[in-house]
């Protein structure tokens, strides 16, 4: 029975032995796919590019109604010019027009004081020789207190005229200056988010919307297939780890293709992970692999996802 145990082991180790010396990597061909998704519940008004086309960074995918959006930025400039005319006015202070006319309304409330002041002394008299009545006397009393209070208002009005503005007020002012400007900010990049540009050079692959449906705020508008040239997504087996690092320059085959490619290493995992079912043969598929992405040069660019690509290993 040991002996029928030992015989299985090495048939097991000489079939492993045997696919490694292939010095085959395996896997597929992929690309980043970028999702641009919408910010907001619009009608789609422009599909500009048609799926399958190259697109280049800063180029128009699609465009969302734009009216509501514009509305909303109109109101908050608005509100910021009116914010900084708000700031504007406390940091000039008061015209000189103003403090004239709190001038002059000092001016006549003393002139109406010391009429009423006047007024008041000569009913006192006659209310002392029982000339005139308790009532009259007490009208004239409040006449003249009115006028005192009047008087009073008009010079703290012109004394807060031209003492300034206080540094408070200043701050505030400064402060919904700078809360009206962020709003502004805010507001434009809602609107230029309606307008969805290829943050990426690539391919289009998708428009998951047609033109005059109403998308839903946060499900994909456009998918993009990043990158000029697609990269080969390979397991790395376990003893060839050691000697292959990012930037290194590798050979790639791909099924339907009797040429080779060159490709450099862009990422490789540093933690092993299982291999997938068709990365191994039956015997190799419990040993560890190490997933690494190879990038294949632009001439490559027409080759579509998902063909199988082997990387020849060092």
């Amino acid at each position: 029975m040991n002996k029928v145990l030992i015989c299985l082991m090495v048939i097991l180790l000489t079939a492993c032995d045997k696919a490694t010396d292939n010095k085959l990597a395996l896997g597929t061909l992929e690309r980043d796919r970028i999702a641009h998704t919408a910010t907001v519940n619009e009608v789609i008004v422009q599909l500009p590019v048609q799926p399958g086309s190259q697109v280049k960074q800063g180029d128009i995918l699609v465009v969302l109604d734009t009216r509501l959006q514009e509305a909303a930025l109109a109101k908050a400039q608005a509100e910021l010019g009116q914010s900084q005319a708000h700031l504007e006015k406390l940091r000039r202070g008061a015209r000189e027009e103003e403090v004239a006319q709190a001038s002059a309304n000092v001016a006549g409330a003393k002139a109406a004081l010391i009429e009423s002041e006047a007024n008041y002394k000569r009913v006192k008299n006659l209310a002392e020789n029982n000339l005139t009545s308790e009532a009259n006397l007490s009208r004239a009393l409040a006449s003249r207190d009115k006028k005192l209070a009047a008087l009073h208002a008009y010079e703290e009005a012109l004394r807060q005229l031209t003492s300034g503005t206080r540094i408070e007020d200043l701050n505030m002012a400064e402060a919904n200056l700078q809360a009206a400007k962020s709003v502004v900010i805010s507001e434009q990049k809602k609107l230029s988010d309606l307008t969805i540009r290829a943050t990426r050079d690539g391919i289009l692959d998708n428009l998951p919307w047609n033109l005059g449906e109403r998308a839903t705020q946060g499900s994909p508008l456009a998918i993009v297939l990043a990158g000029k040239a697609p990269y080969a997504r390979v397991y790395i087996p376990e003893p060839y780890r050691v000697a292959i690092k990012v930037g290194d320059t590798l050979k790639v085959r791909v099924d339907g293709l009797t040429e080779k490619f060159t490709g450099k290493v862009r990422w490789i995992a540093h933690d092993p992970a299982f291999s997938p079912y068709y990365a191994l043969n039956q015997q190799e598929r419990a040993r560890l692999m190490y997933l690494a992405e190879v990038q294949l040069p632009d001439t490559a660019f027409d080759l579509p996802n998902g063909l199988p690509a082997q990387v020849e290993l060092p």
